[in-house]
């Protein structure tokens, strides 16, 4: 099988790209959440200077509900936020093109080895990211979900690539294309289910509600904290994100994983042969089926379910990465 120099270049090259604008779609993020702290300080004052005997008018237009004393005008940090959305769709795209040329390139499934799969877990999760988190007060959070697939290509990138080439014999399957690219989609969501579950937690811990006299006093890194924090949605709201990507992501990940032991038969003569991969796959997938019970269990919604959650997380990762480049098993990429 001959590959395409020039498209596994182009992939290459797209690949970087999404890579940077996904960095760019992020600072754009974080400045939108900076630029609402300081929009929210400045109301403060205004409501102040017209409680304090700013004319009439002002502090009628203030206190009355719905009443706008000239146009209204988007802030900085809703402009931001609003360009940032766009720039993530544009590397979305980069980054599927990179994939589909890796493809075209080696005539085959663009996810034969630790590069690639690590390339399609991620399109997947900024996907995920950008249809879970499409509502307006909810696109910061893109933010969050970007900083781990942007570490992670980066990571692929720097220390896993591999040259394009034609897969190993043992992976020139029809199972390829159809049970890895279940798991790496699979895999994706579940990622931005573990980022809200973590922001949840965060969110308890530092996102009490307290007035900016007493967060700028608190000082060092708490008061920086409360002040990223104060600006993401409620914990409840980070709660029913993390369950829908998981309602959407567990029978998907258990499809990925009855798939493998199709193809495990039809490749090696059996099933299940508790491989290291097969091991931690199946602890992930009743972590996550426990998380779902949890949360249909009175006393177990809130803080206990979560905690399920992100030790599902915890178990997701450490398949994809220590399993597949540390642990010696029949699914080791480690020689890549």
């Amino acid at each position: 099988m001959n590959v395409d120099e020039t498209l596994a270049r182009y992939s290459d090259l797209l690949f970087g790209t999404a890579i940077t604008v996904y960095v760019l779609a992020m600072v754009l993020f974080l400045w939108s959440l900076a630029a609402v702290r300081t929009r929210r300080m400045e109301s403060r004052e205004l409501v102040g200077a017209a409680v304090g005997g700013a004319s009439t008018t002002t502090a009628e237009a203030v206190r009355t509900p719905g009443r706008v004393s000239g146009p209204q005008r988007r802030g900085l940090g809703e402009k931001l936020g609003g360009m940032a959305y766009p720039v993530v769709i544009v590397g979305f795209l980069a980054h599927v093109a990179s994939i589909i040329t890796r493809g075209l390139a080696t005539e085959r499934a663009p996810w034969g080895n630790m590069y690639e799969f690590i390339s399609l877990t991620c399109a997947a999760c900024v996907l995920a990211g950008l249809v879970v988190l499409r509502k307006p007060e909810h696109r910061p959070l893109l933010s969050f979900v970007l900083l781990p697939a942007t570490l992670l290509m980066f990571i692929a990138g720097r220390w896993l690539y591999t040259q394009a080439a034609p897969v190993v014999p043992a992976l020139k399957s029809y199972w390829l294309a159809i049970h890895v690219s279940i798991i790496s989609i699979s895999s994706g969501v579940l990622l931005v289910s573990g980022v809200a579950s973590v922001l949840y937690l965060v969110k308890m811990r530092w996102g009490t509600p307290a007035d900016d006299a007493a967060v700028e006093s608190e000082g060092g890194v708490g008061a920086a904290l409360r002040r990223i924090v104060a600006h993401i949605p409620t914990a409840q709201s980070l709660d029913r994100l993390a369950y829908k990507c998981v309602v959407f992501g567990f029978p998907l990940f258990g499809l990925g994983v009855i798939c493998g032991a199709i193809w495990a038969e039809a490749a090696w003569g059996r099933f299940w042969g508790w491989d290291p991969k097969e091991t931690v796959s199946f602890i992930a997938w009743v972590i996550y089926a426990a998380y779902l019970h949890a949360r249909a269990t009175a006393g177990w919604r809130n803080v206990a379910a979560v905690w399920i959650n992100v030790a599902g997380f915890v178990a997701l990762l450490f398949n994809l990465f220590i399993i597949n480049l540390v642990v010696s098993g029949l699914h080791s990429y480690a020689g890549l």
